[in-house]
């Protein structure tokens, strides 16, 4: 495992299907296996780097790349070419920079052995490395197709880089299951709408900044997405209105959301089916995935009872290998086979609930404060389209609670947020400034970024407002 036995098995049975489209380029399961052995059959380097936008011949050289015994690291093309060619060094030699396969064939290697090297994201400084198992994502496939209910009938639309592990693991989980893949050279509305409408498109796999986009500009176009079954949403939690506009412009569709980690592969997750009540500001992020056990561990590794909050532990055979480089200690951390990346939350009565990064945490004046609780609260006051909190470094609190707000059409004041916090959020949790945003930073994977909100007040960028 983890793919190109199925591969080959579709290529046998079903030859002229479609197996992938990129900007409207297809690959039938027949083409892009011939090239895939193709490709597998030009190099003997054990490890393949691949640092390539989005495009058909991704699929194919990432088919070739795994082949045998292989590895692949892939990187995001838009990383400086020094970082990349650091990365690069550190894997040794050895290495293929485009696709080969030591002569192999296009088929599964050893289970046990690594396959993919994944690196966490960032374009200063090197990110941390580390390995994944064929078994691992064998069994995250067959997880992550029971829960969402994947079927050969779909087709899925993953529109980010594939570069980014949501939309590699998309392009891979729909090669294992026979079912007929789409993503573009870039994400574009028009053109995902454009997908949506003439490709008969029954599934999104996407990061919530994405689906906002998506729904208010599709009800403002009338784009009929009433075909789309499926949305699923992982990176941040999503917001009420990024929901409510969800479900209005897609009102057939299930959408899921779920958390993992790259190390971790699926913890929990829930569906919202259409015309299932929600509720706005909740915490909560569903019960863990078939095959994962989840506990909550304090720090010297002791089960914690219900409603209290430590590091979110999970034992399943999805977990990784652990790090190649970068490996501090801290980033993934074992307890006695329950494994963690220091995300913390609680649980209660089976259901887990998210509070964010323990890094992402603001201490002010001695109290804790996870920004998500602050974004939650804030995303239920009326007059606010969405909102992020960060910690901003304070002589008397040694960190303050700082909010910027993306206003809906009405606009909102600071008064009316400190009014409509009152209810929902301890006054100690409460931000001490806010910031009308033009929009939400987000990185360039669409990851909504708090570093990047407190560089942007910094320079008192025109895209941010103090509110008073």
């Amino acid at each position: 495992m983890p793919f190109l036995n199925n591969l080959q098995r579709w290529a046998d049975e079903r030859p002229d299907d479609t197996a992938v489209v990129v900007a409207g380029k297809r690959l039938s399961w027949a083409e892009l296996r011939d090239a895939a052995q193709a490709a597998a059959a030009c190099s003997t380097a054990p490890i393949t780097v691949l640092a390539q936008p989005n495009s058909t011949r991704f699929a194919v050289d990432f088919a070739a790349a795994v082949a045998g015994d292989r590895e692949c690291a892939v990187l995001d093309p838009t990383w400086p070419e020094q970082l990349r060619d650091e990365i690069v060094q550190r894997l040794g030699s050895g290495i293929d920079p485009v696709a080969g396969g030591a002569g192999s064939d296009l088929a599964d290697g050893d289970p046990a052995a690594s396959f993919l090297i994944g690196l966490t994201s960032g374009t200063t400084s090197v990110p941390k490395a580390f390995t994944r198992s064929r078994r691992s994502w064998q069994q995250s496939f067959e997880a992550s197709m029971e829960f969402f209910r994947l079927s050969q009938q779909d087709k899925t639309l993953a529109p980010g880089p594939l570069a980014a592990s949501l939309n590699l693991y998309a392009l891979a989980e729909c090669l294992y299951a026979g079912s007929e893949f789409h993503t573009l050279e870039s994400f574009d509305v028009g053109d995902v709408h454009a997908a949506i409408t003439h490709d008969g498109i029954t599934r999104l796999v996407l990061v919530p900044t994405m689906l906002r986009l998506l729904s208010e500009r599709g009800l403002l176009g009338c784009v009929d997405a009433s075909g789309v079954r499926t949305i699923i949403c992982a990176g941040s939690k999503l917001d009420a209105r990024t929901l409510e506009a969800a479900r209005r412009w897609a009102p057939h569709a299930t959408i899921y959301e779920y958390y993992g980690a790259s190390e971790l592969s699926f913890v929990s997750g829930a569906g919202l089916a259409a015309g299932e009540p929600f509720a706005a500001g909740s915490t909560a992020i569903g019960r863990p995935f078939p095959g994962v056990e989840v506990r909550i561990l304090d720090d010297s590794g002791a089960v914690l009872p219900d409603g209290a909050a430590g590091n979110i532990s999970v034992q399943s055979g999805m977990v990784s290998n652990g790090y190649l480089w970068g490996d501090d200690g801290q980033a993934l951390r074992c307890f006695d086979g329950w494994f963690t990346v220091g995300d913390q939350g609680y649980l209660a009565d089976g259901v887990l609930h998210i509070l964010g990064r323990r890094a992402d945490m603001i201490i002010t004046a001695g109290k804790n404060v996870y920004p998500h609780e602050v974004e939650l609260a804030l995303s239920s006051v009326p007059g606010v389209a969405s909102a992020i909190a960060a910690g901003m470094d304070d002589d008397l609190r040694g960190q303050r609670v700082v909010a910027g707000i993306v206003p809906s059409h009405g606009g909102v004041t600071a008064t009316q947020l400190k009014t409509g916090l009152e209810d929902v959020l301890p006054k100690d949790k409460r931000p001490l400034q806010y910031y009308a945003l033009d929009e939400l930073p987000v990185t360039d994977r669409g990851k909504v970024s708090r570093r990047l909100l407190l560089d942007w007040i910094a320079a008192r960028d025109s895209r941010v407002r103090h509110l008073v």
